[in-house]
């Protein structure tokens, strides 16, 4: 049996493992990285760790680079940057941020990844970027493939509901507008798998610029 509650930061698992009961606290936010855990600590136990250790060893852990990875703080705005680029991981990655932001409100800077992807899935990434609060789309990072007419993040930006969508075709100006729609008390995510990583920095400073 399993039941995760969430936190601010992360959230806590109590495992029931025949007679007794394990409580794990997960450093890293959302009940899929819960899910994770346990799985860890279950394949621990089965190769003959003592159960404290492994409980330890996963409240002490971070996370990995780009999964959910904490950027840094400029007043009472988190900013944070995730891998997420496939429709299933986005919504399960906002589930978590929506979490981690309690009464703050969640902004998020996507980066569609692949012309053949958008078009075919821009429908189901509107819906998970419907989860947010606000939604700045940037185009798409084509990595290996050649652009297609009209498949722009403008695609995905017109289908939004359930949050205010913004498209952004000049990567150079994203980070304004992003920070023009935090407030305070908000977390802001980059996601995607190209280049919008590096925003990152750029955010952070410009919430620093104009005083957090």
């Amino acid at each position: 049996m399993l039941d995760y509650r969430p936190g601010d930061e992360g959230g806590t698992v109590r495992l029931a493992l025949g007679d007794s009961e394990l409580t794990v606290r997960v450093a890293v936010p959302g009940e899929h990285m819960a899910f994770n855990a346990v799985a860890a600590l279950l394949t621990g136990l089965e190769l003959g760790a003592e159960p404290d250790d492994l409980v330890d060893g996963l409240a002490a852990f971070g996370g990995v680079r780009r999964r959910f990875e904490f950027k840094g703080r400029s007043g009472d705005v988190r900013v944070y940057d995730d891998y997420a680029h496939h429709p299933t991981e986005v919504a399960a990655q906002l589930a978590a941020v929506r979490q981690a932001a309690g009464a703050g409100r969640v902004v998020v800077v996507f980066q569609p990844h692949l012309y053949s992807r958008t078009k075919a899935f821009a429908g189901e990434f509107a819906e998970a970027l419907g989860l947010a609060d606000e939604v700045v789309l940037l185009d798409v990072y084509g990595a290996r493939e050649e652009p297609e007419p009209g498949v722009t993040g403008e695609l995905i930006a017109e289908r939004v509901r359930g949050a205010a969508a913004h498209y952004e075709p000049a990567f150079d100006r994203a980070a304004a507008l992003a920070v023009d729609l935090v407030k305070p008390g908000d977390v802001l995510v980059t996601m995607g798998a190209g280049d919008v990583t590096q925003l990152g920095a750029e955010l952070l400073a410009e919430l620093d610029r104009r005083g957090g």
